[in-house]
């Protein structure tokens, strides 16, 4: 599957937002974060849903490819 650089970019970009959910402890600063991650899932799910459906593919499968480019890009994902 041929994906645009734009769904991996952001898909990366939501992966780093949990990252750094994940090392925070204090409370208010996990909610600040817990928003900015959800927020930038968001993006990335909209933007699989629309290139999938402009595309007429299947949304689950563009989903998990544009997943497995972003994290493994070695495997040639993309």
């Amino acid at each position: 599957m041929d994906l645009p650089d734009e769904l991996i970019t952001l898909q990366r970009a939501a992966d780093a937002e949990w990252a750094r959910l994940a090392e925070l402890t204090d409370n208010d600063e996990r909610e600040q974060q817990r928003r900015a991650w959800y927020n930038a899932g968001a993006r990335a799910q909209a933007a699989v849903t629309e290139w999938a459906r402009e595309h007429e593919q299947n949304r689950a499968k563009v989903e998990a490819a544009v997943k497995q480019a972003a994290r493994h890009p070695e495997t040639g994902g993309s």
